[in-house]
């Protein structure tokens, strides 16, 4: 193919300064060689592009075509590589968000409300990471961001960036037996109905941190999209729950649900922001994972911010 992207330019800077001498100048050649690259382009096509003997220049058909091609495809060349260095420094990109915590969601919302303004240049979206497993997808590059509280040790080249521990409690109605314990035994839930959000009971801390290794299982087991219907459900003595402090403390004061600690020392958990290890230091991810940071730690209470 003959030609090429400095013709073009040669053809934008003629109509822009109207002479030779000018264009030239703005393309930081000499006239000669300018002179030299239309010549080419008038050989090769075998038809010239201007009427030379007319002041002011003017395009004959073949240069209008070449012309308009030019105001076509020189700026979208541009632009493309305006974003191609954007993405590069980090100022553009795809930030395509998983979330394991319906919690989150509190928090997650307003901190991308704040994020978008300041980040224009960066695609988001965000998905419940309940119908897939989403630190694989993180590792396939279908994701960018995973907030977590489970990290797969096994998946090499993610890093796992701590947001902040909570402590997991369990959640009792004020009338149930259950609320005057000072902390939760796993026995305790062996004739108790377990309501959780929809997740697969090993990707729940309930399962697989207390439950699980004590060998008991609850009488039941029922599930609730929303925390607003889990505490409800709670609230209505049809069974107990397990959620985060920050997100229990929400519903303490407006339902009739009472907080217990799991174990004598707690149930303790670090939530994550997981990302791919070439991704950690592009400049739109940890502004996300520092405005995430300062946001939890303005708005949660009862949590342990990460440093």
């Amino acid at each position: 193919m003959f030609l090429d992207l400095r013709h073009l330019r040669a053809l934008l800077a003629i109509r822009d300064h109207g002479n030779l001498s000018q264009a030239a100048e703005s393309l930081h050649v000499t006239q000669s060689a300018l002179s030299h690259q239309l010549r080419a382009l008038e050989d090769h096509f075998d038809t010239p592009l201007f009427f030379r003997r007319s002041r002011p220049l003017r395009w004959t058909p073949v240069g209008e075509r070449l012309l308009q091609l030019a105001q076509e495809i020189v700026p979208e060349v541009e632009r493309a590589e305006t974003e191609l260095r954007s993405t590069g420094d980090g100022q553009q990109g795809r930030l395509h968000m998983a979330v394991e915590c319906h919690s989150c969601f509190e928090w997650l919302m307003p901190t991308l409300d704040r994020y978008r303004p300041d980040w224009p240049g960066v695609e988001l979206d965000l998905s419940m990471g309940f119908s897939f497993h989403p630190l694989p997808a993180l590792y396939r590059g279908d994701v960018d961001l995973v907030i977590t509280s489970d990290p797969e040790e096994t998946l090499t080249g993610l890093t796992y960036v701590p947001l902040f521990r909570y402590e997991m409690l369990l959640a009792v109605a004020r009338q149930s037996p259950l609320a005057s314990r000072r902390w939760i035994v796993p026995r305790d839930l062996g004739d108790q109905t377990l309501i959780t959000y929809p997740v697969c009971p090993d990707r729940l801390d309930i399962y697989t941190r207390f439950l699980e290794p004590a060998g008991v299982d609850p009488a039941e087991r029922r599930t609730a999209e929303l925390t607003v219907m889990l505490v409800q459900l709670v609230a209505n003595g049809r069974g107990v729950a397990a959620l985060p402090n920050w997100a229990l403390r929400e519903y303490q004061d407006q339902a009739s649900v009472h907080g217990l600690p799991l174990g004598e020392n707690g149930l303790w958990s670090t939530l994550y922001a997981a990302v791919r290890d070439e991704d950690r230091n592009k400049p739109f991810v940890d502004a996300f994972i520092r405005l995430a940071r300062e946001r939890t730690a303005e708005t949660l209470p009862d949590i342990i911010p990460s440093r």
